[in-house]
């Protein structure tokens, strides 16, 4: 008896990624056409899409067995399922939790939604790019920028608390799009920028983080499964699985990632943070901000 193989669960774009290695040159080459223009390049049929990118059929069916589809219309599907999640708002998010989930208790399915989002995003992070990242953010030789997006703000706000304690050279970048050329204007090579962007995606950030590459400033990206387009841009992208019975996504794995970064960057500077925590709860006595 035959079983018939069960559709990737990762992204497309993850999936190249992961499998890159093992593709041919002509498999490179289609690989990278629809990564430049994805999802949308590959939405076609087998024979437009490989027209498009300069290869043969045969090369594109290839790849996409490689990638652990049983063939193209697999493929396809699966890149029109992850433009609809991407551009699915509140309400058709509810709907597609209100019809798949347990007959349970709210509470259950929330904690047990928010668990395996955890689990998966933690079972992704490559530890070396952890490792890297915590480098550049405890790295005071360039300032460190924060910012983020509609929702992703007030993630931004606390990392900044955080990095502000842990090393000097932080800018919060507000969240007024208007007022970041201000920011770019002094944005040096050797600079960091910790972004975070979740479907839907905002365009806003992407061309901030157009601009600041340019200037050659690393972007470190923080973002869900489906991939911001900024992840074509970051030095370092991490993605955080963000689905859970609601109308909005779960910042909860997003979080838990963020303060393990502020920790391991905390750690790359001990004992230079110590001093820093030190003078400031000196501080922090002298105003009198918290009862002893």
């Amino acid at each position: 008896m035959t079983t018939t193989p069960a559709q990737p669960t990762a992204t497309v774009r993850e999936l190249i990624r992961d499998h890159y290695s093992a593709l041919t040159q002509s498999e490179r080459k289609f690989a990278q056409a629809l990564l430049d223009s994805y999802p949308a390049a590959g939405l076609a049929s087998i024979t437009i899409v490989a027209a498009n990118a300069g290869v043969s059929t045969p090369t594109v069916a290839r790849m996409v067995q490689k990638l652990g589809f049983k063939g193209y219309p697999q493929f396809h599907q699966a890149l029109l399922k992850e433009l609809e999640a991407k551009v699915s708002g509140p309400t058709q998010r509810r709907a597609n939790w209100a019809s798949e989930a347990p007959a349970t208790h709210h509470l259950n399915r929330f904690a047990q939604a928010v668990t395996q989002n955890i689990e998966q995003t933690f079972a992704n992070i490559d530890s070396d790019r952890f490792d890297r990242a915590a480098r550049d953010l405890a790295d005071t030789s360039g300032r460190l920028y924060v910012v983020g997006g509609r929702i992703t703000r007030a993630l931004a706000d606390y990392a900044f608390t955080h990095f502000q304690a842990v090393r000097e050279r932080v800018t919060h970048m507000t969240a007024s799009s208007a007022t970041w050329p201000h920011y770019v204007l002094d944005m040096a090579e050797g600079d960091t920028l910790l972004m975070f962007d979740i479907r839907r995606y905002e365009t806003n950030l992407l061309r901030l983080a157009e601009l600041a590459t340019a200037r050659g400033v690393r972007v470190i990206l923080i973002t869900d499964q489906w991939v911001s387009p900024i992840a074509d841009l970051a030095r370092h992208t991490f993605n955080c699985w963000v689905e859970i019975p609601s109308a909005w996504d779960s910042n909860v794995s997003t979080m838990m990632l963020l303060e393990a970064l502020i920790a391991a960057a905390q750690e790359e500077r001990w004992p230079a943070t110590r001093e820093r925590y030190e003078r400031l709860d000196e501080l922090f006595n002298a105003t009198r901000l918290f009862q002893k």
